[in-house]
């Protein structure tokens, strides 16, 4: 008897290049080559077609998810920010494994998944340095005052005034993953003494050193000149942010916001830059995105404003599809997945 071909489904989003791209979705079917895909006007995963020896492929977009996941072995999570998943689920009959193209995976987890023996696997390691890059380069944006000399170049006035050295400085980085430990050894290659804060409490951790309970962040952040959040979003960590917290912070204090919007209290935020004692704020996630035309952050001059694109250097597709493809063919010689997420805590633990 000849063994059954497997099934990917890859749920993609639509190419920015269409003038209408949510018309386009909510006509768009189940497509069964890259080309035809991209012809729909689907964005397809490059170099993705390497698997159609082996597999047989499925492009879709959220509206025929249903129907892709149908018989489908694994799906492929390339419009990684979709929750299709949750409504789709009812026709994932035979789904072993589910790849995000991301590093978290809030926005697909749900109860019946979590409770299920699918494997989830993320993008852990595509963006551990382009995010640690970017909060090194938040600190010394705010240290140096960047934002300042632009302004000042802006109105033709030269102003000479004096900044804040970088060495020294205290970082508080809260969620010890792989994104938080780079961040870490990054910032204390230009000599900042670094903590972290977890889900319990240890000494002499290899990048940290000192690792404070998240339940006591409170306690602990007023130690800190600069305050990066670089947890996934879980229960625990959801609104872990507070004005409690905040009303913590060191007068003057910088917050770094590269893990997800849901993390922080967004009115208190507000006021914590307004009233204080928040100095700064570098902000790459939100609790909305896009961020509403109304928010008061738009006109707050002690707030950075990024689109949630701390992690998206140039050639990061690539690598997102090229990960995928190593992993589908791990999976394929029935090798052991990387990247295996614990669907109860919502991350990669580490080993």
């Amino acid at each position: 008897m000849t063994a059954r071909t497997p099934a990917i489904a890859v749920l993609c989003p639509m190419r920015d290049d269409l003038q209408d791209a949510e018309s386009s979705e909510q006509s768009a079917g189940v497509t069964r080559s890259p080309r035809e895909a991209h012809s729909a006007g689907l964005w397809v995963p490059p170099r993705i077609e390497e698997l159609a020896d082996r597999a047989e492929l499925r492009f879709c977009v959220a509206g025929s998810l249903a129907e892709a996941l149908s018989g489908a072995d694994v799906l492929f999570l390339w419009d990684f920010f979709s929750p299709a998943v949750r409504n789709a689920w009812d026709q994932a009959d035979s789904l072993a494994w589910i790849h995000v193209a991301a590093a978290g995976v809030d926005s697909l987890m749900f109860d019946d998944l979590a409770a299920s023996a699918v494997t989830v696997t993320n993008a852990q390691g595509i963006f551990d340095r382009p995010i640690a890059e970017f909060v090194l380069g938040a600190i010394f944006s705010c240290a140096k005052d960047f934002a300042g000399s632009q302004e000042y170049k802006r109105q033709r006035t030269w102003v000479h005034r004096e900044t804040e050295r970088v060495q020294g400085k205290h970082a508080l980085v809260i969620g010890t993953g792989a994104i938080g430990r780079e961040t870490a050894r990054l910032l204390g290659a230009v000599g900042m003494s670094v903590r972290g804060v977890g889900r319990r409490a240890r000494s002499e951790d290899p990048d940290f050193g000192t690792v404070v309970d998240s339940a006591e962040l409170a306690q602990h952040i007023g130690w800190a000149d600069h305050v990066v959040n670089a947890a996934p979003l879980t229960s625990q960590t959801r609104g872990l942010i507070d004005a409690e917290v905040l009303g913590a912070m060191k007068p003057g204090a910088h917050l770094i916001n590269i893990g997800r919007g849901e993390s922080v209290e967004e009115a208190s935020l507000i006021q914590a830059l307004r009233h204080g004692p928040l100095g700064f704020a570098s902000l790459d996630v939100f609790e909305e995105e896009p961020l509403p035309q109304a928010s008061p952050l738009w006109d707050m001059d002690n707030v950075l404003i990024s689109a949630h694109m701390s992690g998206d250097v140039l050639g990061w597709r690539d690598a997102l599809a090229d990960q995928f493809i190593d992993n589908a063919l791990r999976w394929l010689d029935d090798r052991p997945l990387e990247n295996v997420v614990d669907t109860a805590k919502g991350y990669v633990p580490r080993t």
